[in-house]
Parts: structure tokens; C-alpha cells; sequence
């Protein structure tokens, strides 16, 4: 057998394997943007994550579910990026938080109209002025609205002193009011017969008092102004909404009407603030009267850039036919002008 006969006839055992070739995992092609695409994408998700666990998280995370609806921009730019890097993880990551950020936009809260007839109609405005300094514009807008009831946040002694010279008692003649210096004096002027009642422990002022309609029906009432949620007041500012919680389900519990107005220094999107409504057995007006979302603080950014902290909660006997966030000037808010109607179940 000659070699070449031989070689022909070796065992292909022998023979070298061919290598494998494998594909090389896509990249993207724009290192940089997708890098900074997953940035912002890992904010969005972290924040969308403490909002649909229901809780409110340490700092900076409450102060940043204030403005959830802002998180569009983000997202929006995250995905401009992650196309633009050609990065396929990042434009799925990118649609499902643009996604999650849609889905909790809509307004929070029940909106079901109460049953029963009509028995009456009670305008309420809530206006922080900003330490007084808005008092003299607050008596402008009151004079224009006329409202029932009058819940003023940080109305100082100044301010106090003003409303009760400045508004004519044939119109406002009741009025209830933590007095004090700076943000901590709060007041509630009405055109109701009020009963004074302790209000609610805070560290700004929170009066409380029961209003009487011509009919002899009670309306409990209670001005809201708990601690914002700064870095170092977080405790605070959760025990004080909690208390707010616990007074609207005290009315759910003795079926009484309630109304809690004021600066909440909370939005719907923190879990805080949604315990009021859900375990308290209240609703938001401005959800009722389809203003959810509308921007009440800070009043000198444009509307999409702020948020809504001023809230007018009424329990489930109230509808609310009109919500108007008004610019008063001299004010980081702007007022809230609702008109409730109470209705009473048929017997």
C-alpha cells in the first residue's frame, strides 16, 4: 500500500475537529447612552417600585413620589437613549416603566356618586398664606368665592387679627383657631355655627370643630396641616397624616359627616396620605370633581411641574360638582375653592 493509499484509508478519528462557531452577543453600539439610558431607568424603576409596594420609604424617596408624574420625562428620554443605542434590554425595560408610570397617574380613589336626596350645598375653600403673608389676597379671593367654610393654614397673629377685622361678621361670624407665630397659627372662619372641639395634636396648629346646618345636621371639621416630609421630620410627618387617619375613621365608625381640609403637605402617590382615604373612609373632591392632579404647590412653577398637596376630604354622603385651584398671589399655594353637596339616605 503506497502513503497516499494509506492516508486515504487512516481512521477519521484522527482528523482535527473543526472549530465551533458561535455568535457574539449583541451589544450596544452606543456605549454611553445606554449607560445613562439604565441610569435613569434605575431610578424610575426604584421609585415605581416604593410606589407599588405601597410604602413611602426613607429618604430622598417621599419627597421624590411627590412629583410621579414628572417621572414621564425620564422614562421618555431613557428610551430615546436605549433605541439610539440600539440596546433591546433597555427599550423593554423602558416600555414596561413607561408603562408603570401611566398606570399610576390615574387618580386615586373611589368617585361613585353618594345615594339619597340632596339636603345641602356647602362651599369650602382651603388657602395656605404662606406665614400671613398672603392674608390681605386670601380676603380678595373670600370676598369673590364667599365661601361656608374657611380653613387657612399658617395664618400667623397677624393674619389672625386681619381675617377677624377684615371680613364682616354678619357674614363670618364663627371662627375657631390654633393662634400662634409663623406657620404653626392655623384658623377656620365659617358662616356655620360652630362647636369648638380640641382638634388634633400637631406641630403646626390643626383645629377641629363641628359645624351645624340649619337642619340641625353635624358636619365634623378638621384643618389639616402636618409636617412636610423634610429628610429629618420623616417620623413626624407620618404620625401626624396617621392622626389625620384616625379622625376620619372615627367619623366612618359613628357614620358622622366629615370634612378634613387644608396643606397636607402629601400626595395621592404617597401611602401615607392613600391611608386616609382607604382606612378613613374619606374621598378626595377634586377627584370627585375631576380636578385630581391639578397643581396646588409651588403656585409660581407652570401646572405640569408641580404637584397637589392641598386637599379638600369629605366622606362618602358629600359630591363634589366644582374644584378650582385659584392663584391668590403672595402664596407657594394656591387655593382650593369646592362645592359640596351633602345628601341623606332615604328612610
Amino acid at each position: 500500500m503506497d502513503s497516499a493509499t494509506a492516508a486515504r484509508t487512516a481512521p477519521q478519528d484522527d482528523w482535527p475537529e473543526p472549530e465551533a462557531t458561535t455568535r457574539p452577543r449583541p451589544r450596544p453600539r452606543n456605549r454611553p447612552s445606554a449607560w445613562l439610558a439604565a441610569l435613569l431607568l434605575a431610578g424610575t424603576t426604584t421609585i415605581l417600585g416604593v410606589r407599588a409596594a405601597d410604602a413611602d420609604g426613607p429618604t430622598p424617596l417621599p419627597q421624590l413620589l411627590a412629583f410621579l408624574p414628572l417621572l414621564l420625562a425620564p422614562t421618555i428620554a431613557a428610551l430615546l437613549l436605549a433605541a439610539l443605542a440600539r440596546w433591546r434590554v433597555g427599550l423593554v425595560w423602558g416600555v414596561i416603566a413607561l408603562a408603570g408610570v401611566a398606570w399610576f397617574l390615574e387618580p386615586y380613589g373611589k368617585a361613585d356618586e353618594p345615594k339619597g336626596p340632596a339636603v345641602a350645598d356647602v362651599r369650602v375653600m382651603a388657602s395656605n398664606v404662606q406665614f400671613g403673608q398672603a392674608t390681605h389676597a386670601l380676603l380678595k379671593a373670600v370676598r369673590k368665592e364667599k365661601p361656608d367654610l374657611l380653613f387657612v393654614p399658617e395664618c400667623d397673629y397677624t393674619c389672625s387679627d386681619t381675617l377677624r377685622d377684615e371680613l364682616p361678621r354678619s357674614d363670618y361670624p364663627h371662627r375657631t383657631a390654633s393662634e400662634a407665630g409663623g406657620a404653626e397659627g392655623s384658623v377656620i372662619v365659617s358662616k356655620l355655627p360652630l362647636k369648638k372641639t380640641s382638634g388634633l395634636a400637631g406641630t403646626l396648629g390643626m383645629p377641629g370643630a363641628v359645624a351645624e346646618l340649619k337642619d340641625g345636621h353635624q358636619i365634623r371639621i378638621q384643618l389639616a396641616h402636618p409636617m412636610p416630609p423634610l429628610p429629618k421630620q420623616l417620623g413626624t410627618w407620618r404620625t401626624e397624616l396617621a392622626e389625620l387617619r384616625d379622625y376620619a375613621a372615627e367619623g366612618k365608625r359613628e357614620n358622622r359627616s366629615t370634612i378634613i381640609a387644608g396643606d397636607f403637605n402629601a400626595t395621592q402617590d404617597h401611602a401615607a396620605f392613600r391611608d386616609i382615604l382607604d382606612k378613613g373612609g374619606v374621598r378626595d373632591a377634586a377627584r370627585l370633581a375631576g380636578s385630581a392632579r391639578t397643581t396646588s404647590w409651588p403656585a409660581d412653577l407652570m401646572s405640569p411641574l408641580g404637584t397637589q398637596i392641598d386637599h379638600v376630604l369629605a366622606t362618602p354622603d358629600f359630591s363634589a360638582s366644582d374644584a378650582r385651584f385659584l392663584e391668590i398671589g403672595d402664596s407657594d399655594h394656591r387655593a382650593l375653592v369646592v362645592d359640596l353637596t351633602l345628601h341623606r339616605p332615604k328612610r
